[in-house]
């Protein structure tokens, strides 16, 4: 872990950030506002910084005056719950005034705007993620905790985890999610036994909500301990019903790729139909659902050759070929070599455009209407079985002409 000084920061130091911290300033003071969370924990462990997050005292339209009036732009992205966002340099910058919670459902909060750092630092999920650093780079550690939860690479919830879980159930992915991308050994036995006991408030939230934790959770390095203790405490059975027991093909799967959607297709049952409604429970993009589909649809095997790879890309696409591949080596049909091969013959191959049209067949022989269609489809048949072939268009789509006559006759 870096140093406790952040000082020398990028983020930090770059122009448009020393804008948005001289505008709150200039209204509440030296020492208005904070960075907090994700930029201070992962500059600290000396990981990528994206979202800049600061936390202030100022109410959410003091905030919106100050920026306006330093020429920011504002997007009042969540003025009721204290956030607005500062538009700096094209970059954003999402200010929420300090809160402390007065009434929670396990789904959302009320809040109420405060001005005590260690109120706002006590409602938030884990000590490790309520850390702020001033413009200066200093960091401040309200729970007394975070710091030392960094340097052993824990994730514990800030006071006591089951009144966390209680005021919003997400936070029961987030723990696992978590301890995915930052902890080490076993989960806090605390949070753990937390999450186990509340695991059917899961059920209480907001599909969408779950499917994006559950993709920030799969898109960690490794989620492979994570998972299978999910799995083990009956939490991910919750999660995602459609998950088999077996973790086998999931662990080989994401020793593999880091692709969170190859990963979840590999958490469930080689059948496109389950795979097809965990989409769809889920709420998952049409994209998502449409390669969970493909590739739980099998028929990747010892027996194929480049050829039947090349078939794959020009018939589906090279991301479905490619992940039916990539499936195919979870499953153990292939070794993991073959996977890297059919996965480069894939990716190296240029796809061909079909060498005739419309007019080509017409000039064969083939009556204008359904006949050409025809033609061109068993014309791109033979060529497409044949591995592609660059010339002998002209005779194969004559022989297709022939063929659909033929059969009219």
């Amino acid at each position: 872990m870096s140093g406790r000084d952040l000082a020398s920061e990028p983020w930090l130091t770059s122009p448009e950030t020393r804008r948005v911290l001289a505008a709150l300033e200039a209204a509440g003071g030296p020492g208005a506002a904070r960075f907090v969370g994700g930029c201070v924990r992962n500059a600290l462990l000396g990981a990528p910084v994206d979202d800049l997050d600061l936390a202030t005292p100022l109410k959410p339209e003091a905030v919106m005056a100050a920026l306006r009036a330093a020429g920011l732009k504002v997007v009042p992205t969540g003025v009721d719950h204290g956030t607005v966002t500062a538009v700096s340099g094209g970059r954003p910058y999402e200010v929420t005034t300090l809160r402390r919670d007065v009434e929670t459902d396990g789904r959302r909060a009320v809040v109420a705007f405060t001005e005590d750092w260690a109120e706002d630092a006590a409602r938030r999920d884990f000590r490790l993620n309520a850390l702020y650093a001033d413009g200066d780079g200093r960091v401040f550690d309200p729970t007394g905790w975070g710091l030392a939860d960094l340097e052993a690479r824990r994730i514990v919830f800030v006071g006591e985890a089951r009144t966390r879980i209680r005021e919003d159930y997400l936070r029961i992915l987030r723990f696992f999610r978590f301890h995915a991308w930052y902890g080490s050994g076993e989960p806090d036995a605390d949070g753990l036994a937390a999450s186990v006991e509340l695991k059917d408030g899961v059920a209480r939230l907001s599909v969408e909500r779950i499917y994006k934790e559950l993709m920030k959770l799969l898109a960690a390095p490794d989620p492979r301990p994570a998972v299978r203790v999910m799995a083990a405490s009956g939490v991910l059975a919750v999660v995602l019903p459609e998950a088999r027991d077996d973790l086998s093909a999931f662990d080989r799967m994401a020793g593999a790729v880091a692709d969170p959607v190859l990963r979840l297709s590999a958490l469930l049952p080689e059948r496109p139909e389950v795979a097809e409604a965990a989409a769809r429970r889920l709420r998952a993009p049409n994209a998502v659902s449409d390669r969970l589909s493909v590739a739980a649809s099998g028929g990747v095997d010892a027996a194929i050759e480049a050829r039947g790879m090349r078939i794959r890309v020009w018939r589906d696409g090279l991301i479905a070929a490619t992940d039916q591949a990539r499936r195919a080596g979870a499953e153990g049909r292939i070794d993991a070599a073959m996977v890297e091969h059919l996965v480069s013959v894939a990716e190296r191959w240029k796809r061909p455009r079909l060498p005739v049209g419309g007019r080509d067949a017409a000039a064969a022989g083939a009556t204008a209407g359904p006949e050409v269609g025809q033609a061109l489809k068993r014309f791109e048949d033979s060529w497409v079985a044949d591995d592609f072939p660059m010339d002998g268009h002209a005779a194969r789509l004559a022989e297709a002409v022939e063929a659909v006559r033929a059969g009219r006759g």
